[in-house]
Parts: structure tokens; sequence; C-alpha cells
């Protein structure tokens, strides 16, 4: 099983290296927000201080790595599932969770990496955190990663239709984003989007980031966002897998 997980992963980090692309794109976005949303938000902070606005924004950015990269992941996948490619390695002697799970440790681990990156820029703007907050804060990632790398791949296996999967991803990111306080802490909200927002498991993740920013590691958010994308990363997984069985009859 875990010999299986490893080729596909290495092959999928291969594809990978052949077309860096899609990577640098999926990362300058964040970075972009950071170099230019960041510093609109000192008005709201308590000194008006930069470092104090990049704790505030930096887990917001690390997360929108998650929501604009991985969940996108699942587009290549419908390409290889009209071609056939997907249903032959379905049909294989490879152990078919193995199949999904290498494209998730790939995109996991690319999640990590594009974080370190921008937490890299994060630095150079002054941002200050303790190792133990950076480590628990790629660890969150990477569970992050996890959940929505699955269900990327299941909507591609269940939808098969680029137009079909864009509209359902497009329609949901823009309530995610707002309800995650993303752009501005949900505390300035009104009573009923808090409400709301709590619903939304990367509310918890942009919460537990900033807790964890900020040296708070008592904080209930912490816990809680990383029991939330465990389960759901755990969900997600055995709907792509079912899914990926479906095709192969």
């Amino acid at each position: 099983m875990l010999r299986h997980t490893l080729l596909f992963t290495g092959y999928e980090l291969g594809v990978m290296r052949r077309n860096l692309a899609w990577p640098i794109i999926g990362i300058m976005q964040p970075v972009l927000y950071l170099l230019l949303f960041a510093p609109l938000l000192t008005s709201i902070t308590p000194n008006g201080e930069l470092t104090e606005a990049l704790i505030v924004f930096t887990p917001a950015a690390l997360v929108m790595i998650a929501l604009f990269g991985s969940m996108f992941a699942g587009f290549g996948m419908i390409n290889e599932t009209r071609n056939g490619v997907l249903e032959r390695l379905a049909v294989s002697q490879a152990w078919r969770p193995a199949i999904i799970l290498g494209r998730v440790v790939k995109d996991m681990l690319m999640l990590v990496l594009q974080s370190l990156l921008v937490l890299g820029v994060a630095a150079l703007m002054g941002l200050r955190i303790s190792l133990a907050a950076m480590g628990l804060m790629l660890l969150l990632m990477a569970v992050t990663g996890l959940f929505a790398a699955n269900l990327s791949y299941g909507l591609a296996l269940a939808v098969r239709d680029e137009n079909g999967m864009s509209q359902i991803v497009q329609f949901f990111l823009l309530p995610l984003m707002l309800l995650s306080g993303l752009m501005l802490p949900m505390s300035l909200a009104p009573e009923w989007m808090q409400t709301v927002a709590k619903f939304n498991p990367l509310y918890y993740a942009v919460e537990a980031g900033r807790a964890l920013f900020a040296d708070d590691f008592s904080d209930g958010d912490i816990p809680i966002a990383f029991g939330v994308f465990l389960v759901l990363g755990v969900l997600t997984l055995t709907w792509s897998v079912r899914s990926l069985r479906k095709l192969a009859g």
C-alpha cells in the first residue's frame, strides 16, 4: 500500500516538475495579496503597525493557497478520465486508494512548500513568529490540503466535465472566502455573518492560524481546526476512492 502510494506520488511530482508554471501562478495571488492588501489592515490593528497586520493576514494568505490551489487540482483528472488513463489505472494491479493518495500527497507537499515561500515573504515584510507556531501552521496547511485536494478529486470523478466543475467551484468560492475571514477578521462582521461563518471549515483554519501567529496556543479554534479538517479529509478521501471504483466498474 505504502509502496504504491509513493510510486504514484513520485510520478505526480515528476509530471509537476515538467510544468512548474501552475504552481508558480498559484502562489502569485497570495503573495500579491500579502504585499498589497496586508498594509491596508494597519488601520484596524491596535497600534497601526504592519507587523500586527501581518499576524492577521498571513494565515489568511496561506489558507488562500489551499483554496485556489488544491481546490482546482481535480481538473487534470477530468482529462485523464476522458482519455481512459484513469480507468486503466483503476483496473490495474495497483492499490486503488494509492491512485488518489499519491496525488493528494503531492498536493499536500506543494501546499507546504508554497506556504514556506509565503512565510518567507511575510518575514521579509517584518513578520516574526515562533518555530512552534510555524510548524503547527504548516501541519495545519497539510491537513487543509488533504481536505481540499480530496474534495477536488471527488468532484472531478463525479462531474467529469471541466465546465460543470468550474461552475460548482466558482459558485462556492466567494462565500467560502467571505465567510472564512480571509480578507477581514469575522469579528468586524455583523452577528448573523459571524454565526454563519462557524459552519465554514475554512473559518477555523484562518482563526487557528491567527491564534498560532499570536502565540496563543490555548485558543480553542486550534484543536477544532485540526479535528475538522482531519475528519473532512477522511470523508472526502473515502468519497473520491469510491468514485474511482465506480469508474472502474
